[in-house]
């Protein structure tokens, strides 16, 4: 039945498909996502190369896979074991999964690397290199795995060292992205609510506002609590104290800048939502930083002694956790902070500016519907980006860059590589997260009162 026609119909996806490969990002997902814009597309696939360097990593941790890599040039010599600067053993195969970690999230950010370097001032599709960023996936991907090979083959020597401290100024610039990420979607979420609410005049939308905002402080209250609890002894741990104290002093000195009355009449949609946004997210990288202390009465993730003072030393007296609750939760905030980057250009000009995305001009919008109505009818994607990008490339990639290098600290638990069989936690991992938390503070107070001390600037 149809015996001549099969083969014409079964080749044609066959060599869409093939085309794809070489050609434009839109024809990949243009059976999921018809009529999608050409910029969101290419930024998902991206994200996809990122995320597929996480997964690999995540299973260079587990024992299995841990157990092939002593092929390798790098992994770490038997010998005897000292005690560690955390107060604990780390066996030898969790050693050489961290160092796994370190060289694919090496791989990632060479890759994301090149693509900054290679996009610089890209103003619009027509640049050839658009090209480049917006196609040729298959060589794209070839590229990652070379990369990625290359990587697991460096001589260990001094790499780990050197690249920890990448991965720590990499990692503190992600956390404040993420913190601009949080900032942007509480504005939005407090303008489109507010929004509803005039529109509906209903106050269910003021009530939800109010539950929400509630619920921020109240997580964060227990959070401050449980961090006394479980990170602070009463005669000791006096660093970690002061953290918790400073941090929840300058978030209530924050949370009540948002509503004063000159700053409400600079800023109208400026609010405690906002501000409860802030101070959850303070606490969450409170917690990681305390979660990084390397002192066994003052964090309890550190490896745990399993045997009593007179025992017997040695690695096996001693239990890794590897997959702790901050690690956990901070995988969870990264993950959805990358998609966000990937899909969404913001509707604050100064966010916008800062993120180096615009707004799409009232012009284009027309020409775009009727681009979009005919890439719907041929369910393709369509070209968003003739008269101009609607994002730097360039700087989309450094971000990927930043959460290559957040994410690697983030798996090894902000653990530097130190001699043969040693993972050592150090003040650095918490002092970098302290800091992060304080410019975070600061970067939003300054949202804040920068339309009063700036008054002839336009932040609008």
């Amino acid at each position: 039945m149809g015996g001549e026609g099969a083969p014409d119909f079964l080749s044609r996806p066959r060599v869409r498909r093939a085309s794809c490969l070489c050609g434009s990002a839109p024809c990949i997902l243009c059976s999921c996502c018809p009529a999608s814009r050409n910029s969101t597309v290419s930024r998902l696939i991206f994200t996809f190369f990122l995320f597929l360097g996480v997964l690999v990593s995540i299973i260079m941790l587990s024992p299995g896979v841990e157990s092939q890599l002593y092929k390798l040039p790098w992994v770490c010599e038997e010998g005897t074991g000292i005690p560690t600067a955390l107060q604990g053993y780390i066996d030898c195969s969790s050693l050489l999964g961290y160092r796994a970690v370190y060289r694919m999230c090496f791989a990632t950010a060479a890759f994301f690397f090149f693509f900054t370097l290679l996009m610089l001032c890209v103003s619009s599709s027509r640049d050839p290199r658009a090209a480049i960023q917006n196609g040729f996936w298959f060589f794209k991907f070839l590229i990652l795995v070379g990369i990625t090979v290359g990587a697991f083959y460096i001589p260990d020597g001094s790499f780990s060292n050197i690249w920890f401290y990448f991965g720590v100024v990499g990692s503190f610039l992600f956390i404040l992205i993420q913190l601009v990420l949080l900032i942007d979607f509480a504005h939005s979420w407090n303008q489109l609510w507010l929004g509803k609410a005039e529109e509906c005049d209903s106050r269910a939308w003021y009530a939800g506002l109010f539950f929400f905002t509630v619920l921020f402080y109240s997580l964060s209250i227990t959070a401050v609590a449980l961090m006394f609890i479980y990170y602070t002894e009463p005669s000791t741990c006096h660093e970690g104290k002061i953290f918790i104290s400073l941090n929840l002093t300058l978030c209530v000195c924050v949370s009540i800048a948002a509503v004063l009355p000159k700053v409400q009449n600079a800023q109208p949609n400026s609010g405690l939502l906002q501000a409860s946004v802030v101070t959850l997210y303070t606490m969450f990288v409170t917690w990681l930083a305390l979660s990084s202390v390397p002192e066994q009465k003052c964090n309890p993730h550190l490896p745990t002694q399993l045997v009593n003072e007179t025992g017997p030393a040695g690695p096996e007296g001693y239990q890794t956790q590897w997959w702790d609750a901050p690690s956990i939760v901070g995988l969870i905030i990264f993950l959805l902070c990358t998609l966000f980057i990937s899909l969404r250009s913001s509707d604050h000009r100064q966010v916008n500016s800062l993120m180096q995305t615009e707004e799409c001009p009232p012009m284009l919008q027309a020409t775009q519907q009727q681009q979009q109505q005919l890439a719907a009818c041929e369910g393709r994607a369509f070209d968003n980006e003739q008269d101009g990008v609607t994002y730097s490339y360039s700087f989309f990639h450094f971000c990927l860059v930043l959460a290559s290098l957040h994410i690697m600290m983030t798996l090894t638990n902000w653990y530097k590589p130190g001699e043969t069989r040693k993972m050592i936690s150090t003040w650095t991992a918490v002092w970098v997260k302290i800091c992060a938390s304080w410019a975070g503070l600061l970067l939003y107070l300054w949202t804040l009162v920068a339309p009063l001390l700036l008054p002839n600037r336009d932040f609008s």
